[in-house]
């Protein structure tokens, strides 16, 4: 009992790990018990058991077992660190209870690893239970397996990873132990559930009996899909969906299948790779091209038997696929050519998408093998190029294709077109783009025409295939010339396809998908909306046309009188005009004009008419291409006519609006170049060209304008050969500078002249379409860029247009041999040839053999120089077609960024971004290429490739897949032991992030090591705060077609530009162009603006956050009048450093383009608004201070903003007045000051009323604040809608919950008092008591005394003009209240500020009547009145006889930035302290006024914790400054320094008289402030000082509360290595050295108070060290023996405090038997100890009587004279030591004096002849004083003032006024209007001062200043307002010392002069005695 009584008593964290096992049982009951009762996840509680947990599942004993196992589940479930401790649990629990024979036990277990697996640790767990599939004991692996089991039943393939599972399975099924079979066999059961045929393949190799029981049971399953039933903690909606849909029942459920459908799990990802290369004959390579058929076959057979395994380990496989395309390809045998392709098809299967870097070299020899008719052959070949499409795509492998689509052998054709047939099967929408449709049909138009059927047939089915895959919308457009038997062959091919499709899936597809739906991914395919329309005959358009034209018209158009033509004419545009769309038959009408005369009218207005009526037809009706055919011809003839060429250029738009333009172009071009009229070929060209700019250039066929653009150039008219350079220059605009190239064989001087057209486009934009849009289809047009950007990276391939060579036969095998060559010379020289044939070339063919490979080969060279040569071939990538050679060629150049050369990486960067210009990135983030790169330890690959992605994924909206494989090797980056490898992993982290997601990459951590893990997820959470957006979507047609065009020249600026000679020239432009204006003045812009919003045309600029529309709109308008590259610099989507730069331009051109910057103001103004959302504070800086600029530029030219621009402004600029940054606020508030001189205030005052209704606290307070500013500036008549309204809106906020809101409110209804008076009253309306008793307290203590009310409107003005002298209550307030047009340089800084505020309310206080109120700051302000003395006020003398309460101070409120301090962030005590060390004094001085504000206030002054040794470092380095810069500085006034040293020392007052946050100093920084401090009271030059005694004395005084009011251990161990640094410099001065002495000894007389406070071992550590440095002989060395007694002392002290127990207090001195200081200490130890017995042995009880009493007396004394130095018990002192002195009269007081100072000597003197008078009965002045604040006295040093609150005597917590300090202030003002202080008003005042008191509460308060010697006295001036004027505390006493004494003299003269009676204490005496003396004052001013 006695043990359980032992551990009953622990805690239970104790018991779970108690040796006793009841102990641990009764632990984890407990710990089970508190589990269940802890509702917190995050609870502290948790975090004691964190480490005990596999202790609970691994308990030796079962029955403690089983309750800790209980208890672990309980853990595991609720703590939220349950996490951190799965896989050593997990291992704790599949090893020590899995092989428990208790079921429940492993029932816990289960439940345990299942719970893991919720809280999101399904990896670890599931490693854990793989890890125990190995275990040698069989029950574990039963349990294992069982639980892997469950986990996949409840959570799903989601969650639980099948791949590892499947590989393991088969080791299962070997198992003896028939147990672990039977698990094996319930667990592929439960696999083939979710995954179903991909099991298959793994376990092939297992038991053919067990193989079978399996199927067997696989059979018995049903087909419907298994569901998640247990979900983790991250799926709670999916949890709660399932819940719903079980709720509902099982038929719903079922219906709800196809939502959710269940993940397809590819086989051959559960495969293990195998390595088949080490594998092949060593002799195959010479077999294969041995002579002998039958060993070639050998070879052959060899690699089959490998490539047949499904999956193949990735490798260089180039030469084995060599071997295999020469056998293709030249071999005769046909049985070899099957042979290889069967082994290339297994070589393509086994290595997916890494075989793709071969699919280019052996599809085209493929595709020519198709010639063999043999039909096995036939089927090898078309299962290998299948095989191989699929590790390719389709856009590679196309220009092969296409290249043997025109072969003469009809098999190569037929076999092509049946290859694309299956290929796009494979294909979706999104894979089969448009521009690859604008490639295959024009080829499988040509096939359909064919004369073999079989090849018809192929290209049959590829287009109905094609038309399957992508909709008929896609495909009609490419068919419109197919007639309608080939077209319903095609839709023939179609319905088959789909049939086929519908019979191998099992049935039709279910209600609602249809198959093409499935294809398109659920998108909706519309149908085409191109008419399509046949030639009709004559007769039967003549049968149309009657029923639709009037009779008298068919008649009358072939009549030989011309009017009667006209008038038939206009019977036919009447009938056309009232037609409607649905009846006009336009093919008819259209052949009715075109009947006899038709097109030959020789009568201009008859001709007029026709062409007239086809542009209306053709704009109403359904306008065909065959209608189109018509009328061409007469169009085009007559566009050049001069009477009619105006109505043909009317009908050729017509025509292209409805049968589109790239169509019409063509068309029309091509019949006017047949033609040889050359006014027709100019006048269509200029036609063309407008068309262009009104269309846009979507879908124009350049390379069918090229060639006849080139017959115009050389024409011999000059008008054809200007409008063929005018069209040019429009196709400039969208195509750049690519379009030159086609014309660089031109003559120079035609060259010239196209340069200059060119140089004539550049920079601008292209304009927006506007036509088109009806029947183009802005859809397709949108989805086409958007494939072009996705699949292009750019604008449309221009490279397509130009004409290429085939070098395939000039790329010899000889070149090849030579760059393989050992030899690098030959290697060389191969190089050179191959550059020399391309270079001649100039554009090739995608066909270039196997150059390629023999590149790859060359980049990874040893030899730089040829690496380089390589790249400079590879650089010209525009001379083939580059996507087909990503993999093969652009991997390898990836490579070569590994070089340790920089100029080989250099080089190989250049060239990867040239190609990814042309490429896109898609194809180089597709496979596993990429991450393999990666995954080479080479410090330069990975920081290059890094930066790479960072630099090109945030451009991309969407990535493969496949980029997740970089995600790994991205981690191990992270953390690489290379600084820049580390940089740009953490640079490319967000733009991964912005693609793949936060949670996806987090949950790849999971494979990290635990102890990776937690620095990259911290990383990850760095990143996701600054992740990129995705870049947005084109909006639509207009976007897409202005993206593209903008994008064109510059998409085309990289190696295209290097092409065209003139791509310098462009460069420079663009940079000139800058220079040029950056607003375009648009006449009427803005007016046409406002009326299209309020049209509503436009989006109104309102909203909550901009939404894209917002932004896309104001883009539109901008493009209109700001220049180009201005507007992409504001808007540019990443780097926030261009809009910084954007925003700097604008501000420099303001003065230079203010007219455009006025008429573009409101989108300025606009853009400013989005910036408003955004967070980054650079770019809000920047615009803050553009505003700034702005408002006085508008102001000064006298420009007011309209309402359009106010209110698309104004409201999300308030937004920003409740920023949290104080910097911006100031800034706001500045701008909203700005504002009101370009808008009325009156308008603004509603803006500012609706910010006060914001949920943001900061926002309503400053709004509210900024409102009383108004209305102190602007009178009540900014008050809108009306005063009444306004105010009780504003009252409201009197009862906020927040303080500053409060005080805001209470702030602006005071203003509103200030010009209204008592009617404020009325206007608040109702508030609750409490609200009321604010207001009038407020109004009391703050509101200025007005004798009338509100100012008349006529003096409105110049209430505005007037500076103010009445400063708000808050200091942000106070910047917007001053005047507006004060100067910057007359602005107050915030110490007058405050200085200005305190002396107002001072003398504004209206409990203090008006006649005692004396001006003093308005008499030192002003200097011009030299002689004249302030009249005195006449006053009621009967208030006289009334209590008078001295001015009772308002505490002024702290800056902004420290408003909410407690609830904001640290950065801005942070700033503010950072300015304290600053070399500005003005800006020091500022600083630490605020934090002066801080520390005054106790509420606020919490918030300094934390930053006390920050601070104090900031002040020593101040102080170091002014020591050793400053005060050497003859140029600065050394009143400032002064300034600036009483701000210091009185913020450091302040400080140290909070022993908390004094306390926080650490040991160094109290050194160093200790020698700042003392080096500054050693300073001579401080004596030159005005007051610079008095400023060393304030040191002394500081000094002295740094050492009683710190860290005691820290303040005394700085002070000893101080000493040890003093005397080891030999440069220092003695005096310091004996200086810190002194401070020493200070503290050794606090040591009895402090010493259970102190840490005696380090204190000891420091002696100790003293002690090292200077030995006891080293000591008595120095000149003086003072340290050594001081050492002494300290240590003698110490060891009579504390005794013996000293020696246990050395434990931090190593080797401490040989330290000096054991030996010292054991020594006084040992003395001490003697010396006590000798004493009491020797003594005599007389003598210890006396010794008793002297130490009684001395006790009495040492009693007495401390309660006389306390600030509560002086008074008390100063009575027990009179009494004691008249009881023994003999005492001595002389030692207790004599260490004092002389003033507190003379305090002492003078107290006790007061008493003494006092108890006699000779004093007037009664002792029994009443004042609540007595001096605290400092027995070592003279008083200092503290800062204080205000400039006058104000102290901290509200006492009352010393009338001295009025006396002092008056001396110096007079001393500054020259007169003399004894004067005669001046004792006149002396005299009237006091008897504003009662006669004993003003002597108690003089005796009390002038006998005072306390360090601790209240402040009667503040260290921080101006030193001419603050008088110190010494200062006063001397004065009033004087005063004292002088006082009756003066009473004396007084009453002579009056000639009254002796004075007594009566008020009606006083009375008499001042009516007197005011009408003797009143009689000498006159």
């Amino acid at each position: 009992m006695g043990d359980d009584s032992e551990w009953m008593k622990l805690p239970i964290d104790q018991k779970c790990e108690h040796k006793v096992w009841k102990a641990r049982l009764n632990g984890y009951e407990e710990a089970l018990k508190l589990f269940q009762r802890i509702e917190d996840e995050k609870s502290p509680e948790w975090g004691k058991y964190l480490g005990l947990l596999k202790k609970f599942v691994t308990d030796s004993n079962a029955v403690a077992q089983l309750k800790g196992l209980e208890a672990a589940l309980a853990y595991v479930e609720k703590a939220h660190l349950a996490g951190k401790t799965s896989g050593e649990v997990v291992s704790g629990v599949v090893s020590k209870v899995f092989n428990q024979p208790k079921a429940r036990a492993k029932e816990l277990g289960s439940d345990i690893c299942l719970m893991y697996i919720e809280i999101e640790r399904a990896e670890v767990v599931q490693d854990e239970l793989i890890k125990g599939l190995d275990n040698k004991n069989p029950k574990i692996v039963v349990t294992c397996i069982e639980t892997l089991r469950k986990a996949l039943s409840e959570f799903g393939s989601k969650i639980i990873t099948l791949k590892p599972v499947v590989k393991v399975l088969p080791k299962q099924f070997e198992s003896r132990e028939k147990a672990v079979r039977d698990e094996a066999k319930l667990l592929s059961v439960e696999i083939y559930k979710w995954i179903r045929d991909a099991l298959r393949p793994p376990l092939q190799g297992i038991n053919s009996v067990q193989l079978k029981e399996l199927e067997e049971e696989w059979v018995k399953l049903p087909t419907t899909a298994p569901k998640q039933s247990r979900f983790l903690r991250s799926q709670q909606a999916l949890k709660a969906k399932f819940e719903q849909q079980q709720a509902a029942g099982g038929d719903e459920a079922d219906g709800d299948n196809d939502e959710e459908p269940a993940p397809q799990v590819d086989p051959y990802e559960l495969l293990e790779p195998v390595e088949i290369l080490s594998k092949l004959p060593k002799d195959f390579y010479d077999k294969i091209e041995a002579k002998k058929w039958q060993e070639r076959k050998e070879a052959l057979e060899a690699l089959e038997t490998l490539a047949k395994n499904p999956k193949l380990e990735n490798g260089d496989y180039g030469d084995l696929v060599r071997a295999l395309k020469k056998v293709i390809g030249k071999d005769a045998n046909v049985m070899l050519v099957t042979l290889a392709a069967k082994c290339l098809a297994g070589l393509a299967a086994g290595l997916r998408k890494k075989f793709g870097t071969y699919a280019g070299h052996v599809v085209p020899t493929i595709l020519e093998k198709f010639k063999e008719k043999k039909p096995q052959v036939v089927q090898a070949l078309q299962e290998a190029i299948d095989a191989v499409f699929l590790t390719t795509t389709l856009q590679n492998i196309s220009e092969d294709v296409l290249g043997v689509m025109d072969n003469k052998n009809p098999s190569i054709k037929q076999q092509a077109s049946l290859f694309l047939a299956r290929s796009f099967r494979h294909c979706t929408q999104a894979t089969l783009p448009k521009s690859m449709l604008k490639a295959f049909c024009p080829a499988f138009l040509k096939q359909v025409n064919d004369s073999a059927p079989e090849v018809r047939d192929a290209a049959y089915e590829a287009l109905g295939t094609a038309m399957k895959v992508v909709g008929e919308k896609a495909v009609n457009p490419f068919l419109a010339d197919l007639d309608k038997l080939k077209l319903d062959k095609v839709r023939l091919g179609l319905y088959l396809l789909c049939f086929f499709i519908i019979l191998q899936s099992g049935g039709p597809p279910k209600k609602g998908k249809s198959a093409s739906a499935l294809s398109a991914k659920g998108k909706k395919v519309p149908e085409t909306k191109e008419f399509i329309e046949t030639e009709l005959s004559i007769e039967v358009c003549e049968e149309k046309s009657a029923a639709v034209l009037p009779a008298s018209c068919m008649q009358l158009l072939d009549s030989a009188n011309w009017k009667e033509r006209l008038a038939s004419m206009e019977e036919f545009q009447k009938a056309v005009e009232q037609m409607d769309k649905n009846e006009m038959p336009c093919q008819a009408l259209v052949r009715m004009l075109a009947k006899k005369p038709g097109w030959k009218e020789t009568n201009f207005q008859v001709m007029q008419m026709k062409l007239h009526i086809v542009g209306l037809i053709a704009q109403k009706g359904s306008f065909s291409k065959t209608s189109a055919f018509v009328v061409l011809d007469g169009l085009v003839d007559k566009i050049g006519d001069v009477k009619c060429g105006g109505k043909a250029k009317e009908g050729l738009t017509a025509t292209a609006e409805a049968c589109s333009l790239p169509w019409t172009a063509e068309q029309v071009v091509s019949m006017v170049f047949a033609q040889k009229n050359p006014k027709n070929q100019a006048e269509t060209l200029n036609w063309l060209s407008n068309a262009m700019k009104e269309f846009g250039f979507t879908g124009i066929n350049v390379k069918g304008f090229i060639n006849n653009v080139k017959t115009a150039l050389g024409a011999t008219n000059p008008a054809v050969r200007t409008a063929a350079i005018t069209l040019l220059g429009v196709m400039y605009l969208y195509m750049g500078a690519p379009l030159r190239m086609f014309f660089e064989d031109e003559k120079p001087a035609l060259l010239k002249q196209i340069d200059d057209e060119f140089e004539k486009m550049q920079g601008q934009s292209p304009p927006a379409a506007f036509r088109g849009t009806k029947k183009g289809g802005a859809e397709e047009d949108g989805e086409e860029a958007d494939e072009q950007e996705e699949d292009g990276g750019g604008a449309p391939d221009i490279m397509d247009l130009l004409p290429r060579t085939d070098v395939s036969d000039k790329i010899t095998q000889d070149m090849v041999d030579k760059m393989a060559d050992k030899n690098w010379k030959i290697r060389k020289e191969g190089l050179d040839e191959v550059a020399a044939v391309i270079s001649e070339a100039k554009f090739i063919q995608p066909s270039i053999g196997e150059l390629p490979m023999a590149l790859k080969g060359r980049l990874n060279d040893s030899n730089k120089i040829l690496v380089r040569n390589g790249l400079s071939i590879c650089f010209s990538p525009g001379y083939w077609t580059l996507k087909q050679h990503v993999k093969s060629l652009g991997m390898p150049i990836i490579t070569v960024l590994g070089d340790s050369k920089t100029n080989v990486r250099a080089a190989a960067m250049t060239t990867l971004q040239a190609w990814v210009e042309q490429t896109g990135m898609k194809d180089w983030l597709e496979g596993e290429d990429l991450s393999e790169e990666l995954k080479r330890e080479n410090p330069f690959l990975r920081q290059e490739v890094l930066g790479w992605l960072a630099e090109k994924l945030p451009t991309m909206r969407t990535v493969p897949s496949d980029l997740m494989l970089c995600v790994p090797y991205l981690f191990i980056c992270l953390e690489d032991r290379n600084g820049d490898v580390r940089k740009k992993a953490q640079d490319a982290l967000p733009t991964f992030m912005m693609h793949l997601g936060y949670e996806k990459m987090l949950k790849a951590t999971g494979k990290l090591k635990p102890a990776s893990k937690e620095p990259v997820s911290a990383l990850l959470e760095k990143a996701r705060a600054v992740m990129p957006a995705k870049p947005a979507p084109p909006p639509g047609k207009a976007g897409a077609a202005k993206s593209s065009s903008n994008g064109a020249p510059t998409a085309k600026s990289g190696w295209l530009g290097v092409l065209g000679k003139k791509a310098p020239v462009t460069k420079a432009k663009d940079e000139e162009d800058r220079s040029g204006v950056i607003f375009i003045l648009v006449p009427n812009g803005k007016e046409q603006r406002i009326k299209e919003e309020k049209g509503l045309k436009v989006l109104k600029w309102n909203f909550q956050t901009p939404r894209d529309e917002y932004v896309d709109q104001l883009k539109t308008q901008m493009s209109t009048c700001f220049a180009r590259w201005l507007q992409e610099e504001l808007f540019h989507a990443s780097d926030f450093q261009r809009q910084v730069k954007a925003i700097g331009v604008m501000g420099e051109r303001m003065e230079d383009e203010l007219e455009g910057t006025v008429s573009c103001l409101d989108l300025i103004l606009k853009w400013f608004t989005l910036r408003f959302f955004e967070t980054n504070s650079t770019v809000l800086m920047k615009v803050l201070e553009y505003l700034k600029q702005l408002f006085p530029t508008l102001s000064r030219e006298n420009y007011h903003l309209n309402e359009y621009e106010a209110s698309s402004f104004i409201p999300y600029l308030i937004l920003k007045v409740g920023e949290s940054k104080d910097v911006v606020r100031k800034d706001v508030r500045a701008i909203l000051t700005m504002l009101c001189k370009v808008y009325p205030a009156s308008k603004v005052f509603p803006f500012l009323m609706d910010g006060t209704k914001s949920k943001n606290s900061k926002q309503r307070a400053e709004c509210l604040e900024e409102l009383g500013c108004l209305i102190e500036n602007y009178g009540m008549n900014v008050c809108q809608p009306t005063p009444a309204k306004s105010l009780k809106e504003i009252a409201v906020h009197i009862g906020d919950r927040d303080n500053s809101v409060r005080n805001a409110a209470l702030n602006t209804v005071v203003a509103v008092y200030n010009v209204c008076g008592d009617q404020v009253y009325k206007l608040i309306g109702n508030l609750s008591e409490k609200e009321m008793s604010m207001l009038e307290e407020r109004v009391k203590r703050s509101a200025k005394k007005t004798t009338t009310a509100a100012p008349p409107p006529n003096r409105q003005a110049a209430e505005r003009e007037r500076p103010q002298r009445d400063h708000p209550s808050n200091p942000n307030a106070t910047f917007m209240r001053k005047p507006a047009q004060q100067p910057q340089e007359e602005v107050p800084n915030k110490l007058n500020q405050a200085r200005a505020q305190n002396a107002e309310r001072e003398h504004s206080h209206p409990s203090i009547p008006k006649e005692f109120q004396l001006d003093l700051d308005m008499i030192e302000n002003d200097h011009t009145r030299v002689s004249e003395l302030p009249d005195l006020v006449q006053h009621k003398l009967e208030e006289l006889l009334e209590p008078i309460m001295m001015p009772e101070p308002k505490i002024r409120s702290v800056s902004p930035h420290f408003d909410d301090l407690h609830n904001s962030t640290a950065s801005t005590i942070n700033f503010v302290i950072s300015q304290v060390a600053s070399g500005d004094i003005n800006t020091s001085i500022q600083a630490l006024a605020q934090i002066d504000e801080v520390l005054r206030q106790e509420d606020k002054a919490d918030a300094m914790s934390g930053h006390i040794d920050q601070f104090l470092i900031a002040t020593f380095m101040q102080l170091r400054l002014i020591y050793n810069t400053h005060m050497a500085d003859d140029r600065l006034d050394k009143k400032d320094i002064f300034k600036l040293y009483s701000c210091i020392i009185g913020n450091m007052l302040s400080l140290f008289s909070m022993e908390s946050l004094a306390r926080e100093a650490s040991m160094g920084v109290l050194k160093d402030l200790m020698h700042g401090l003392i080096t500054l009271m050693l300073d001579a030059r401080v004596e030159d000082i005005e007051d610079g005694q008095q400023l060393i004395r304030s040191v002394n005084l500081l000094v002295v509360r740094v050492l009683e009011k710190s860290d005691q251990t820290n303040i005394l161990s700085a002070l000893l290595v101080l000493l040890q640094d003093s005397l080891t410099t030999s440069s220092g001065s003695p005096m310091f050295s004996e200086l810190v002495m002194k401070c020493l000894w200070r503290m050794i007389r606090l040591l009895p108070e402090t010493i259970n406070s102190i840490n005696l071992d380090r204190i000891l550590l420091d002696v100790h060290n003293f002690m090292k440095v200077f030995p006891k002989e080293k000591l008595k060395q120095l000149k003086s023996d003072v340290p050594h007694r001081t050492l002494k002392t300290l240590l003698h002290t110490l060891c009579k405090l504390t005794g013996g127990k000293i020696l246990d207090h050395m434990s931090m001195i190593e080797n401490r038997n040989e330290s000096e200081l054991e030996a010292h200490l054991r020594r006084v130890v040992k003395h001490s100890g003697n010396f006590s017995g000798m004493k009491s042995d020797r003594g005599s009880e007389k003598g210890q009587d006396d010794r008793m009493s002297k130490a009684k007396v001395s006790d009495i004394l040492s009693e007495i004279f401390k309660k006389i130095g306390s600030k509560e018990n002086t008074k008390e002192g100063l009575t027990e030591l009179y009494e004691y002195k008249q009881k023994y009269s003999d005492a001595d007081l002389e030692p207790f004096l004599r260490n004092t100072s002389q003033f507190f000597q003379s305090y002492v003197e003078r107290g006790l002849r007061m008493i003494e008078s006092e108890r006699e009965g000779k004093g007037r002045i009664q002792p029994t004083s009443t004042g609540n604040n007595p001096c605290d006295v400092s027995l070592s040093v003279p008083v200092i003032p503290q800062h204080g609150l205000d400039s006058g005597s104000v102290p901290l917590n509200g006492e009352e006024m010393k009338p001295a300090v009025y006396y002092e202030r008056l001396k110096i003002l007079r001393q500054r209007q020259g007169l003399e202080n004894n004067s005669r008003v001046s004792l006149i005042l002396i005299t009237l001062m006091p008897l504003a008191l009662p006669i004993s509460h003003l002597d108690a308060q003089l005796l009390q200043q002038v006998e005072g010697d306390g360090g601790q006295t209240r402040p009667t001036t503040s260290l921080l307002s101006k030193p001419s004027v603050a008088s110190s505390t010494d200062m006063l006493q001397s004065k009033l010392s004087q005063l004292k004494e002088s006082r009756e003299s003066h009473f004396q003269q007084e009453q002579s002069h009056s000639h009254s009676p002796t004075r007594s204490s009566s008020p009606a005496a006083n009375l008499d005695d001042l009516k007197k003396r005011l009408e003797r004052i009143k009689s000498n001013r006159q």
